[in-house]
């Protein structure tokens, strides 16, 4: 059979469906057009490549040619990557919610020719079962429908549009009020898992921007049951299966309260993320395990993810060999084959190994976790943890190599500026953090090559793949790879990237603003869209592009001493203040940018040779510590001159490189050791 038009297309996950017999158009006029013609309905249908249940569904319904057939007749046919076009997947998901009241993903949604949307649905299956309509059944009733009661349902249409855009309408409040942050709190505080960690029962999402938020309302407060909350989710997520510990980074979420058997596709945005949540939690802690578990997950993406250019692929699938999570369980007898008897006894003991397995309905089948804490285990065993540790490391290195040989899970090879640019951020504050000069590397080169190649007359592009860049970059694009930008600076005091990251920001308020609100649309004026331009704050697997906006608004504020960003920043929190106010916790990163945008704020200023010994050791002292509000600079001009205003004056003290700490409106002596420079930090 020939391929289908998809055949054409770059996105991996489109070329999933190239072969299928349904006669698959991409997103574009050209569909449309001919659903015009034809007077046909469309059916839509969003997925990605590592999402479980739309490989379900493909092959119960788009590769069964009995279901094509009934497809081709009824309906002109579009398939969309999510992750290629993430504002047509966001205003069919809002569509999708006022219809059905849930959402996810596969999204299949049957709409007018002029694009409006009348019927809804995720996962359907070839025919009816278990209170889940089946396609065949649902093209019949379609079909009935549109011949005999199409004006009513083109009406039903209309007003279904009008309540997407209705849904989408932003009304701005007053100012954000710092009292939200105790809100917030409370509200995870009833909905914490006080024996496993995380927030709720089951399933089970990682949402490190909520631990985040946790870190730095500790740090605000003092309150050690917010720290407490942070570590223990951290340390549950760590152990679990959620987390690979044969070859590191994290998987999508868990299915149970235990954090032990995951859904398996593997995201770059988690990985990023996460090492984000790991290294700041070291900071805080000091605990080599939450450093580790973020070296680990930079070490896999760095390994697994990194493309030739060096950008970093999209994710992992979670299938391979004709069943989810193939790659990654074991079998008694696979782990016998591995280890050898004192290795097999150790794992275990560490893992806690059945011989019936862990995993719900696949007898035999094992998920790697760690069963018991190291430093009980190493007691019973009769030593240190760090040797067990390091016994552990050499089993799971083992496993590692024997895994290599299985067949992989395919990888969507695609790289997205916005999810690249939260692996820049991860990168660059594990590398300063860390002393790790091959992640700052990485960040570079990640950074470089994005703006030497994804960046079009001043503008951003979402896309790069085979070669080839495509889709006009939206909000979060522009946000998160400002975020990235703004953590190079302060890792290698590059001017360039502080420069950069002040014009995209810029360009959001020429393109992105939206006057009568003060917030951001998601997509640009000059971008295509149905219905409506969104705008939202809310918190889904990722941090909303406005809430980090409004934090590196912040952030640039205090990098260049701009107040105007500041003032940006607050009319940005009014706009989005009548939702935090109801759901504060539902918005955690945005109450991020509100710790930040409250205070006190502090500047670093390090005026040195960034080349010298002594500077270094100041600015490893900087970096060494969380200070979520402060803005670390460094002046490398002897003579106190620049541009900065931040940094007028600055210069070393007896040829010394020197310290200049700020707090609020309080600038302290300055200091040429690294331990007065800590004390001044506080």
């Amino acid at each position: 059979m020939a391929p289908n038009r998809l055949a054409s297309e770059q996105s991996p996950y489109l070329l999933q469906h190239a072969d299928n017999p349904v006669d698959w158009f991409p997103w574009g006029d050209e569909a449309f057009a001919l659903a015009r013609s034809q007077d046909k309905p469309v059916f839509l249908s969003i997925g990605y490549s590592s999402c479980h249940w739309c490989h379900v569904m493909a092959r119960e319904c788009f590769e069964d040619h009995e279901v094509a057939s009934r497809m081709n007749d009824a309906f002109i046919n579009i398939k969309v990557d999510r992750e290629e076009l993430p504002h047509i997947d966001a205003v069919y998901m809002q569509a999708c919610q006022l219809l059905t009241g849930s959402g996810g993903w596969p999204l299949s949604v049957i709409v007018t020719p002029d694009r409006q949307p009348f019927f809804a649905a995720t996962f359907l299956p070839k025919h009816t079962r278990q209170g889940i309509m089946g396609m065949m059944e649902l093209i019949d009733a379609v079909e009935r429908l549109w011949k005999e009661k199409k004006d009513r349902v083109v009406s039903e249409a209309a007003e279904m549009s009008r309540l997407v855009r209705r849904a989408s309408e932003v009304r701005p409040g007053g100012d954000l009020d710092p009292r939200l942050l105790d809100k917030a709190f409370e509200e995870l505080r009833a909905r914490v898992d006080p024996v496993f960690g995380g927030f709720g029962t089951a399933p089970k999402f990682p949402m490190p921007q909520t631990i985040m938020f946790l870190l730095r309302y500790s740090c605000r407060t003092g309150s050690r049951e917010a720290l407490d909350m942070a570590v223990k989710t951290l340390d549950a997520m760590r152990s679990g299966g959620i987390h690979d510990h044969v070859g590191s980074g994290f998987h999508r979420y868990a299915t149970d309260r235990q954090w032990l058997v995951p859904h398996f596709e593997k995201m770059l945005y988690d990985q990023a993320l996460l090492a984000l949540a790991y290294t700041e939690a070291f900071q805080v802690t000091g605990r080599d395990t939450f450093g580790q578990t973020a070296r680990d997950t930079i070490d896999y993406v760095l390994r697994d993810l990194r493309t030739r250019e060096g950008l970093f692929a999209s994710a992992e699938d979670a299938d391979s060999e004709g069943g989810e999570g193939r790659f990654y369980l074991w079998t008694e007898r696979e782990l016998r084959l591995v280890l050898d008897e004192t290795s097999f006894d150790l794992a275990r003991e560490a893992f806690g190994l059945r011989e019936e397995g862990n995993v719900p309905g696949e007898h035999g089948l094992t998920i790697i976790h760690l069963a018991q804490k190291s430093s009980s285990l190493a007691g019973r065993l009769g030593m240190t943890t760090e040797v067990l540790s390091n016994r552990i490391r050499r089993v799971l290195a083992d496993l590692r190599a024997a895994r290599a040989q299985r067949q992989r899970p395919f990888k969507d090879t695609k790289a997205l500026t916005d999810w690249n640019g939260l692996m820049i951020a991860a990168l660059a504050r594990a590398g300063a953090v860390f002393h790790r000069t091959d992640y700052l590397s990485a960040a570079t080169h990640a950074a470089d090559f994005i703006l030497e190649n994804m960046v079009e007359k001043g503008r951003l592009r979402h896309v790069f793949v085979n070669g080839q860049t495509s889709v006009d970059a939206g909000l979060d694009d522009y946000a998160f790879l400002t975020w990235g930008l703004i953590e190079l600076y302060e890792a290698t005091f590059e001017m360039r990237y502080l420069e950069t990251a002040a014009s995209f920001t810029s360009t959001l308020a020429t393109h992105f603003s939206d006057p009568s609100s003060g917030g951001f649309f998601t997509t640009a004026d000059d971008t295509d869209v149905p219905m409506v331009r969104t705008m939202t704050a809310y918190d889904n697997a990722l941090p909303s592009g406005s809430s980090v906006t409004m934090l590196n608004l912040v952030r640039l504020a205090g990098l260049q001493g701009d107040h105007g960003l500041r003032e940006r920043a607050m009319e940005l929190g009014r706009a989005f203040s009548l939702p935090v106010g109801q759901a504060p916790s539902a918005h955690a990163f945005m109450l991020c940018g509100l710790d930040a945008l409250a205070g006190p704020a502090m500047e670093v200023v390090i005026a040195g040779d960034p080349a010298r010994e002594d500077t270094r050791a100041m600015v490893e002292a900087v970096h060494s510590r969380f200070l979520p509000r402060a803005s670390i600079l460094l002046a490398p001009d002897a003579s106190g001159q620049g541009s900065n205003p931040l940094l007028q004056g600055k210069k070393p003290v007896n040829g010394r490189a020197t310290a200049y700490v700020c707090r609020g409106s309080t600038c302290l002596e300055p200091v040429t050791d690294p331990e007065k420079l800590l004390e001044s930090l506080g």
